[in-house]
Order: C-alpha cells, then sequence, then structure tokens
C-alpha cells in the first residue's frame, strides 16, 4: 500500500512540477491552440497535440513553432518534498525509506549516491525539521542549501 501511495504522490507531484518545457514553455501547435488556458484538461491537450503531430520536434530542431532550446531544463524537486512530506520526514528521521528515496531521485541523484544523500539528510533532521511548525517548502529550501554546500550534491540543485 505504501508503494502505491508514493507512486501516486510521484505521479501527481510530477503532473504540477514547475519545470520548462523542452523546446520552451511555447513549443508547438498544442501551446498555440491552447494558448491563455490553464489546467490538467488544456496541459494535456496541448501536450498531445505537440506528441502526436511531431511539431514540437520538428519546431526544436528548426527554430519554428515558437520553440527554442536556448533554456536550461529544470524539475521542481521543492515539489516532491511537499507531495511526500509526513513519509518524508518519518524517513529522513530514521535515515533510510522509500520516500527519501523518491525525493533523492527528483533531485536527479544518481543511485550510487542515494545512500549519501539520506545520510546527510539523516545527519541533519534537526536543520531540516527544527519545528513541527516547519513548512515543505522551508525543509526543501534547507535540503536544498545543504545539496549546495556539499561538493557531492552542489551539482544536482541550480
Amino acid at each position: 500500500m505504501k508503494n502505491l501511495l508514493i507512486g501516486a504522490a510521484l505521479l501527481a507531484s510530477s503532473s504540477v512540477a514547475f519545470a520548462d518545457a523542452p523546446g520552451g514553455p511555447n513549443c508547438g501547435w498544442g501551446n498555440m491552440l491552447f494558448e491563455g488556458q490553464s489546467g490538467i484538461g488544456p496541459h494535456f491537450l496541448a501536450t498531445t497535440t505537440n506528441g502526436t503531430s511531431g511539431n514540437a520536434t520538428f519546431g526544436m530542431t528548426s527554430g519554428t513553432n515558437g520553440c527554442s532550446v536556448d533554456g536550461k531544463l529544470t524539475y521542481g524537486g521543492k515539489k516532491m518534498v511537499s507531495a511526500l512530506f509526513d513519509e518524508f520526514s518519518a524517513d529522513v528521521a530514521a535515515g533510510d525509506g522509500q520516500a527519501l528515496n523518491a525525493v533523492a531521485v527528483a533531485y536527479g541523484v544518481p543511485k550510487q549516491d542515494r545512500a549519501a544523500f539520506a545520510s546527510l539528510a539523516h545527519r541533519n533532521f534537526s536543520v531540516l525539521f527544527p519545528s513541527e511548525n516547519v513548512t515543505a517548502d522551508d525543509v526543501a529550501s534547507k535540503l536544498e542549501a545543504l545539496m549546495k554546500s556539499d561538493a557531492r550534491f552542489a551539482q544536482y540543485v541550480i
């Protein structure tokens, strides 16, 4: 059951992550057709339109359709901390767990460094969770600061 919940949180957080889209935020006919709309429906339809017609790929290679490959792709690892907040705090306290691993994956930490990531978080539990009123955004910001100060993990935080 825990795997199902973590999987659902991964899916939900990935659908709302604030990342630069491949080709840029205005890339493809789908974005043109659904310009100005928000919500899962228009985003899904824009992505489907871009994917099924291949126009975003064409636009990225030709520099047309509002596409550009100049921007840096990003992923909001902070959203993963928010989605798994309770499980993440328990895993950090224990020094291991699926939510802690999921956050490491969201930040792009490779498999061989995940135990060290878990150790970093565990050693700094009181920094990450100074009180029971701490927010997920506070924890994510502190985690990123810890990662930036560690040579092994600084490369995974923008």
